[in-house]
Parts: structure tokens; C-alpha cells; sequence
């Protein structure tokens, strides 16, 4: 039989899949627009906006960001001293625009995050903010947290502070020009010491034990001409994973801050168990590249290749020893368990104000505790509501990125009923209880593929294909780790459901 590659692109000139997408906001009730009692006062608050009294503006940050970003929560500077470094970190300026117990307030409590669905995203502040006078835009003078990293040579921390300042980034740089720029050793002095910090940054990590899936980034696009969706992947660039190992660094520091002054919130995540641990290594020995766990799995998962179907199969299956992840806040007695075991360490989100909430209450908790002030009243009342607030919207988010990788799969395959494909089995075969067990792969982003009809209801497993790269349910008895030829069944974009079948 012939291969069939699939168009990336899926044309909607039905507007099936638009209207599939489009009722993802009523199917899981996203917010809508935003209050106008909560936009009058992000307006009011933009126009009374004072610039903190230390200026900071001499110093030449810049941001590094997906080129079509506007939302800009971070600013980044680093310099040499001595044999080590010096590095400024710039956080969007948040809690100066947002009232305790306002209107604006209220409405960001209830959204918890901003929400990214196909045809928008839904911010969590007003665009006046979020992409606007909140955002470390280039050439625009901005309130910000400003933390100050002292590193020896190794890059490790020696000494940090954080204090609100005035700031004015240099220039907005996209990761693809930015890698260019490394690359073709045309970088200014501050992208090639993000490489050389970054470096440092990752073997600490894997020193310490910390582990990243370095997935490769599936993102649902519009086509430049408007006329459909597409699903664009491809493995991270490596200065992504340097501008992150800052933000992991800041997000430690604060932990590490907030532990020392006995209040705060924290991100913690647990240790895979025994028992998903030898899951996992069972998979990688039935994907063919065993993990013998005599290095750990951080390290073990540094050496996967993402362009290898098999080793990708392991990597989504690897998603299954990162859970557990939750917030834990206290107030005068540090809790027992404070590390976030991905990171192997303490940790805390504080980098990302403009779009998720629990941010702006770390940033000003940080801010009194490094300037021995006391920490405002609000902040600290916030604290136990806080975790639920944030795993609430996590759970949508969620939903919504599975929802909607789904619906664009179903559309990528919708016209090839009957086809053949090669397919990685990522798990093998189950019986099936008829209820429509969903496939999944690993991290959240399985195809539902199995609505309970009565039909398929014998043996089955989950596939990987590579031509779009989706991950579904096929009938049949199968073995983990083999290559099998599979015919699509069925793809319904309505439903969401993906389904093939083995082929002899």
C-alpha cells in the first residue's frame, strides 16, 4: 500500500471545525467578556500608574519570547563579574494595577490563569494590561520586580534580592531570531551569556536530579490566509531551554525566600512511586531504549531524541511520573513537603504575573520578605484560597488543550476513512469495558477515541502515528513497542473521536 501524507493544514470552509472550536468556550464554560466595572478600574489604575522611585532604566534587558507573543512577563540582562555573573531579571509589575478586593481583583480570582483556545486566548487581566502597559514591551517605560542574581563561575546562586524598579527593555527577540543570532556567532554579549549561564543551569539540574520532557511543542495555529488550523510541532530550541533555566532559577530563589521567612505558597509535586516508576521501564524496554535505573530518569530522559517516533513514545510515556503537582501554602511553619520533584527542589511560581494569578501574591510576599517589610495583609489572607483557585483553572486549561488537540486531529484525519498508516503501539492491548476508555498519552493530550456505541468493544491499545503526529486508539491485540500498520476507522470532528484498527 501506498503512504499517505497528510496536508498540516485543515481547511474549515464548512466551518465545522470553527464551530467545534468555537463551542469548546460554551462546552467548558470559559469566561466570556471581561466585566466592565473591572476594565473601568484596570483603565483608572493604568493612568494612576507611578513609576517606583529606584530606576533601572540604564540597564539594557531585553525579552526573549514566541515571536507573536505580546503578553511580556519577563526581562532578561546578564553580565559578567568577576569569574561569575551577574544577572537581572525583570517580572511584570502586576500587583500595581490590581486593587486588593476590587472589581479587577475579583474577575482575575475567578479566571486564574489566561486560557488559550484556537480562535483567542482569554487573558486574565484586560488587554490594557496584560498586552499593554503591564507588559515589558520594548522602548516603553515599565514598573517591575526587579530580582538581582549574584553567580560564581558554576552558576550557582551566591546571593539574591528582589525590589520593584523602573525598567525599559531594549528590544523584543523571538526564540527562532534569537537562536539564529547564537547560532551564526552574530549574538550580542547577553545571548551568549544566556548560553553560557544556561549550559551551567542544566548540568546543575541534572546534578541536583531535576528532569524536563523537552516535548516537542504542538501549538494549534491559524493559517495565514485564515482559511483553517493547523497543528505546528517541533522540538524546543535550545535557547528555550536556557531563558527557562532562569525562570526556574527565580522561581527556586522565591521558594527558597519564602521557606526562610516561614510564609508563602509553593508548587510541589512528589516522587514517582515504585510502581510508575517500573511501568515506565517496562515501556522504554518494549520502545527499545531501555532505562536500566542506574542513572536517574532526568538524566535518562536528557538523552531521548523527539524526532524519533519510539523514543517520542517514551517521552509522552514518561508524563506519567510527573503528577501530583499542587500548591502548598503556609503562614509561620515551613510544611513538611516542599520540594517539586521534577525540579529537585523547593519552588514557586513567580514568573508569569500577566497570565497566571498565584504569581502576583508570590512576587509581593518575595518583594517584603528581601526588603524586611512587613508583608501586606491581603497577600497573606489569600494564601489558603489560593490552591484551589489555581487547580481549578488548571483542570480547565487542561481541558481545554486536550479538547482542542483533539477536535484538530479529528479534522486533520476526517478525510482519510479507511486509509493506512504506520504506527509506533505506545501500549498494548486491553479488553475493553465498553465505556470508551480514553487513549492517552501520557500528558494529558490523548485523543478520546472510544465513545462507548458498541463498537470496538474487544482488545485494543494506543498508537502513535507520525503523519500528523497523533496518538489514538486502535483495536486489536498488540505489543508494546511494535511497529504496526493501522487503518483509520473513524474521525469525527464533532465527537472528538479518533479510532483505528489493526491490520494483519
Amino acid at each position: 500500500m501506498s503512504h499517505h501524507r497528510i496536508a498540516p493544514n485543515v481547511d474549515d470552509s464548512s466551518d465545522q471545525l470553527a464551530a467545534a472550536l468555537a463551542a469548546l468556550r460554551t462546552e467548558l464554560e470559559l469566561p466570556g467578556e471581561y466585566p466592565v466595572e473591572a476594565v473601568a478600574e484596570a483603565r483608572q489604575a493604568v493612568e494612576n500608574l507611578e513609576l517606583p522611585a529606584q530606576d533601572l532604566r540604564d540597564i539594557p534587558f531585553v525579552t526573549i519570547d514566541p515571536a507573536t507573543s505580546t503578553d511580556l512577563d519577563q526581562a532578561l540582562f546578564i553580565e559578567r563579574a568577576g569569574q561569575g555573573y551577574k544577572v537581572f531579571y525583570a517580572i511584570a509589575d502586576v500587583p500595581s494595577f490590581v486593587t486588593p478586593g476590587g472589581a479587577l481583583d475579583t474577575e482575575t480570582r475567578q479566571r486564574g490563569q489566561t486560557f488559550y483556545a484556537p480562535d483567542g486566548r482569554i487573558p486574565l487581566h484586560p488587554e490594557i494590561i496584560s498586552e499593554n502597559a503591564g507588559s515589558l514591551l520594548a522602548d516603553q517605560d515599565c514598573s517591575a520586580f526587579v530580582w538581582d542574581f549574584e553567580l560564581d563561575a558554576r552558576a550557582e546562586v551566591q546571593a539574591v534580592t528582589v525590589a520593584r524598579a523602573a525598567v525599559r527593555s531594549r528590544a523584543k527577540l523571538s526564540y527562532k531570531g534569537a537562536q539564529q543570532q547564537i547560532d551564526d556567532h552574530t549574538a550580542p554579549p547577553v545571548l551568549q551569556l544566556l548560553k553560557e549561564v544556561g549550559l551551567k543551569r542544566v548540568e546543575l539540574e541534572r546534578l541536583r536530579g531535576g528532569a524536563s520532557l523537552n516535548l516537542p511543542e504542538q501549538e494549534i495555529v491559524q493559517a495565514t490566509d485564515g482559511g483553517g488550523y493547523r497543528i505546528a510541532a517541533a522540538p524546543s530550541l535550545p535557547v528555550e531551554d536556557w531563558n527557562a533555566q532562569i525562570s526556574l532559577m527565580t522561581g527556586m530563589a522565591a521558594a527558597q525566600m519564602m521557606l526562610d521567612g516561614k510564609v508563602g505558597v509553593l508548587r510541589t509535586m512528589p516522587a514517582p512511586d515504585d510502581r510508575s516508576l517500573l511501568h515506565f521501564k517496562r515501556q522504554t524496554s518494549a520502545l527499545g531504549k531501555p532505562w536500566d535505573g542506574q542513572v536517574s530518569y532526568g538524566e535518562y530522559l536528557r538523552t531521548l531524541d523527539a524526532s524519533d517516533p519510539k523514543q517520542l513514545a517514551i517521552l509522552h510515556s514518561a508524563g506519567t511520573l510527573f503528577r501530583g503537582a499542587g500548591y502548598t501554602p503556609f503562614d509561620g511553619e515551613v510544611p513538611p513537603e516542599v520540594i517539586q520533584a521534577a525540579i529537585g527542589a523547593p519552588y514557586a511560581h513567580t514568573t508569569a504575573p500577566l497570565r497566571r494569578l498565584i504569581d502576583r501574591f508570590v512576587l509581593v510576599i518575595c518583594e517584603s520578605l528581601s526588603n524586611n517589610r512587613e508583608i501586606p495583609q491581603w497577600a497573606r489572607e489569600a494564601l489558603p484560597s489560593l490552591p484551589e483557585i489555581m487547580a481549578s483553572s488548571d483542570q480547565v486549561a487542561g481541558r481545554l488543550e486536550r479538547a482542542a488537540l483533539d477536535t484538530v486531529e479529528a479534522a486533520l484525519l476526517a478525510n482519510h476513512i479507511g486509509q493506512e498508516f504506520d504506527a509506533v503501539v505506545i501500549s498494548g492491548s486491553k479488553p475493553s469495558n465498553g465505556a470508551g476508555a480514553r487513549a492517552s498519552n501520557g500528558n494529558g493530550n490523548g485523543n478520546g477515541n472510544g465513545n462507548g456505541n458498541g463498537n470496538g468493544n474487544g482488545p485494543y491499545g494506543v498508537i502513535q502515528i507520525a503523519d500528523p503526529a497523533v496518538t489514538a486508539r486502535c483495536d486489536g491485540e498488540m505489543e508494546s513497542g511494535t511497529n504496526v500498520r493501522v487503518r483509520l476507522l473513524k474521525a469525527d470532528i464533532a465527537s472528538r473521536e479518533i479510532r483505528f484498527e489493526l491490520l494483519p
